[in-house]
Parts: C-alpha cells; sequence; structure tokens
C-alpha cells in the first residue's frame, strides 16, 4: 500500500501522550515513563499527561515533576465522552498510550480518533472481542491515515507475543525451521491483580453473559485472523488440570490464555504464516507434582470456573463486585509490586522433532510493575525505532509491529529477559 495519503506525524508537539494517566496503572507508567527520560539522556522525547479530572492530573504532574521546574510535563484535558476533545488530543502527538478500561465500555471513541488521525496508538487491553470490534469498524481508517494501533502491549500479551517470536527465531537459527507446536508455561509468577483488571474480566463476562454471539467469538482461537482463509488447524486448550508426563508437574488452565493465544496466532497471519498455517500453540500453568500440586491444580481450575460462571449474572457479578472484589482504581503496593516477578518457559518443537527451549522472564510484579513499563517502552519503540515506511497503517501486534526492536528495549530498560535454556 502507499504511504502517500498517510498523515504526516514527525512534526507533532508531542511524541507520547499518556492518556487515562491517573488511572492506577496510568500513575505507575507516569512515573516509569518520567524518569526513564530524565536518566536517558539518548531517550529524549517530549510527552505530556492526559484525561479528564485536571486537579488529579495536576497533583501528578507535580509528583513526577518534582522540584525541577524545566522537566514539568504538560497535561492535556480530554474525555471518551468528548469527540472533540479526543481529536484535538489525538492531533498533537505521534503515539497515545491509553490505559482507560475497561475497553469494551470506554475504548473506542479514542481509538477512532487515531484512526481518522494517523496517529498510532498503544493500550493494554486483554480483551480479545474488543479488538475484533475495532478491527472490523477502523481498520480500513487506519491503513488510509497511517496509524499504527497496537493493543495488549502488557503482561496481556507482550510476553506471550514476544516470547514466541523468540522462540522461532531461535529456531530458525538453530535447525533452519520454525517450530510447528509451541507449548507456554507460566513457570512462577508473583503479583496482585487491580480493581482495572477485574472490571475488565466483568466487562468480558457480562457481554459474554447476554450475547449468543460473543460465546462463538471467545471459543474461536483465529478471532483476531482477518485473511479471507483463516487456518482451521484444531487448537488445543488447557480447561481443565492435567498432568505434564514430560516434565513431571500438574497443569492448570491460565486466565490470560485467552486473548495471549488470539495475539500469537494474528502475529502469525501478519508475519505471512512465517511459523506455518498448521502452527499450534497453547498456554497453561504449572503446578508441583505429587498430591500438592494436582490438589492446586484443581482448586485453581474449579475456581476460575465458578469466578466465570458467577460473573455471567448480573445478581452474582454485583455482589462479587461490591463486597468481595478490588475495586477500581486499587491494586498492589508499590513493595508488591518491586518484590513481584514472573518466569515463562516455552518449549516448540519443530516437524523434524528437533526441540528447543526459552524463556521470558520479568523483575517486577507482571499486572503493574512490569506492564507499564512494557507499555511505555513499546510507545516509545514505535515513535523513535519503527518507521511509518517499514510498518504501515493498520491494527498490528506487538511482534509483528516492533519484534527486535522492542525486545532490545525491554531487556535493556525494562528488567525482562529473554533467553534460550536447557529443555
Amino acid at each position: 500500500m502507499s504511504t502517500s495519503n498517510q498523515i504526516n506525524t514527525d512534526t507533532r508537539e508531542y511524541a507520547v501522550v499518556l492518556y487515562g494517566s491517573t488511572s492506577f496503572v496510568g500513575q505507575i507508567t507516569a512515573h516509569y515513563l518520567s524518569e526513564f527520560l530524565s536518566e536517558n539522556n539518548d531517550a529524549k522525547a517530549t510527552w505530556a499527561i492526559a484525561g479528564r479530572d485536571e486537579d488529579k492530573l495536576k497533583k501528578l504532574q507535580s509528583e513526577i515533576s518534582g522540584s525541577d521546574s524545566t522537566q514539568k510535563v504538560d497535561i492535556i484535558i480530554a474525555n471518551s465522552n468528548d469527540d472533540a476533545s479526543l481529536d484535538k488530543m489525538t492531533k498533537q502527538t505521534q503515539v497515545i498510550i491509553s490505559t482507560v478500561g475497561p475497553y469494551l465500555k470506554y475504548g473506542e471513541p479514542l481509538i477512532k480518533s487515531c484512526s481518522a488521525n494517523g496517529t498510532d496508538y498503544v493500550d493494554l487491553t486483554g480483551e480479545a472481542i474488543f479488538i475484533k470490534d475495532m478491527m472490523d469498524k477502523y481498520e480500513d481508517a487506519a491503513k488510509q491515515s497511517g496509524a499504527r494501533i497496537v493493543n495488549s502491549c502488557g503482561f496481556d500479551s507482550i510476553p506471550s507475543d514476544l516470547g514466541v517470536y523468540f522462540t522461532q527465531q531461535q529456531a530458525q537459527d538453530k535447525f533452519d525451521d520454525v517450530c510447528s507446536i509451541i507449548h507456554m508455561r507460566v513457570k512462577a509468577a508473583k503479583g496482585g491483580l487491580s480493581g482495572g483488571t477485574i472490571a475488565s474480566m466483568a466487562t468480558i463476562f457480562e457481554e459474554v453473559g447476554e450475547d449468543k454471539s460473543r460465546r462463538k467469538q471467545v471459543t474461536n482461537p483465529y478471532l483476531l485472523n482477518t485473511d479471507d482463509d483463516a487456518p482451521n488447524t484444531r487448537q488445543y486448550n488447557v480447561s481443565k488440570p492435567e498432568y505434564d508426563d514430560k516434565h513431571k508437574r500438574w497443569l492448570a488452565p491460565f486466565v490470560m490464555a485467552s486473548i495471549n493465544t488470539r495475539i500469537v496466532h494474528r502475529s502469525n497471519q501478519l508475519s505471512d504464516y512465517e511459523y506455518g498455517r498448521d502452527f499450534k500453540y497453547d498456554e497453561a500453568m504449572w503446578m508441583k507434582d505429587g498430591i500438592k500440586g494436582q490438589m492446586t491444580s484443581y482448586a485453581l481450575s474449579a475456581g476460575l470456573m465458578g469466578f466465570a460462571a458467577s460473573m455471567m449474572f448480573k445478581p452474582s457479578r454485583e455482589l462479587l463486585s461490591k463486597h468481595v472484589l478490588p475495586k477500581s482504581g486499587s491494586g498492589p503496593s508499590k513493595s508488591e509490586q518491586d518484590n513481584g516477578y514472573f518466569d515463562i518457559r516455552f518449549f516448540g518443537e519443530t516437524a523434524k522433532n528437533e526441540h528447543i527451549s526459552t524463556k521470558v522472564t520479568g523483575d517486577k510484579d507482571p499486572g503493574y510493575g512490569s506492564t507499564s513499563r512494557m507499555l511505555a517502552q513499546s510507545a516509545l519503540c514505535l515513535a523513535q525505532d519503527i518507521s511509518k515506511e517499514s510498518v504501515e497503517g493498520g491494527f498490528w501486534t506487538p511482534a509483528s509491529a516492533m519484534g527486535e526492536h522492542l525486545i532490545k528495549r525491554l531487556e535493556e530498560h525494562s528488567g525482562l529477559s529473554f533467553e534460550v535454556v536447557d529443555s
């Protein structure tokens, strides 16, 4: 596609605008961006914080600027209910970071604005049906304007998407072939859920509970593949406790598999099926061996099933939201974020039965400490490393849009590591 009709954003006032910056993860991201840009002289970028509450924005501005008034970050007032304010904001920047969820409820106006105005966009949504809706409505506009829309740039789904990308690159180097099958296993993770994450999950279950067509969407492993001839390879889903004979561990369902697997399969499509049209991918959590691991696996599986069932019905959903689950705007403490971590393993196998194992690790709480860094670096990567000529407008994934460039940034600046390990 020719880029002649794409909007030139190079001369805009800001490289990055953080929208929803006073949300729980937005504040963490704002502090990280401020520290990163002030401490790295070669990473200079003009940026601003944005949202609807001027008082909260000024408080955040004061916190991240400190005593150095020359570093005071600008404020932009914008509201998802005011299209004109969104257009004014998106026309001022190269990239928008959105932390305003649940995205099914609040996300569309900003994507519409970015798509119309040629503005690149990143978010941390784990809502696959939201991404599908937005692609159906705005991909043509994004392609015409040059806007690169990259969803799921947090723990959903960067470790999975870039982990598979990295594993396939290593398999190519080692075997001159790609893996036809990759199993992802969460070996260890420590971190808490915020009220915003719970609100997003509640919104998805509400949609699924009220609309039968949504149920069909959420069970489709190729939901985000938009080509006319999408693969139909049967994908395995770890939906109940089972035993992993090879690694001598019990497996339990991984709650984020429903978004991560869809992102990975879309990355495969966007790379012209570099992984193969019959590529298989699944995710699960590792438990320990023996009775303890078995019991933990069954308990976790039952808990997830019970939670999903409860959230699909309005009375039980409201009861849980009011009395049990974290409230929106809340989340793990700074200490909990700093002491969190994750260790995710990938086990790849080529068609010739050659095997490779890799891991992706992070040194912060996965949902917030690490996610805020992944999100910020994704935005900076689009603004500074990925030209509009090399990646044109449209809906992309982290791996397909940024690949090696983003891996390099995450390893250097975000506490992530990508490594080949012994099987």
